[in-house]
């Protein structure tokens, strides 16, 4: 069983922020939408942009190097930036869509916790 790690307090990020944090060899994104938070990889499995630096609208995270979007709620990919056919131009050795490694998160006394997968 996994147990929750630390990563933050609620005081630490307002609603529409969002902040990476390295836990062990892990970079780890923590956003707060109202009172709902999010842990994910804070790296792009596109193509390795640090999340943390994009955007955030709603429960949608935009990678600042190419507008690939994903749900911080599921990884869900909502757009992944083909770069308009560029990789079928190229013999597809752009990577395929793959999903956002998100985390669940649990709140006690103010403490931002998150359940991490070995």
């Amino acid at each position: 069983m996994t147990e929750p790690i630390t990563v933050t307090t609620t005081e630490q990020l307002q609603s529409g922020e969002m902040k990476s944090f390295i836990i062990g060899t892990r970079q780890i994104l923590i956003a707060r939408q109202n009172d709902t938070y999010y842990a994910a990889d804070n790296k792009c499995p596109h193509m390795g942009g640090n999340l943390s630096k994009g955007t955030l609208n709603g429960s949608v995270i935009t990678c600042p190097l190419h507008n690939s979007k994903f749900d911080l709620a599921d990884g869900k990919v909502l757009q992944w930036t083909d770069f308009g056919g560029l990789a079928k131009a190229i013999g597809g050795a752009i990577k395929k869509p793959k999903p956002l490694k998100t985390y669940p998160v649990v709140i006690k006394d103010n403490e931002i916790q998150v359940l991490l997968s070995l």
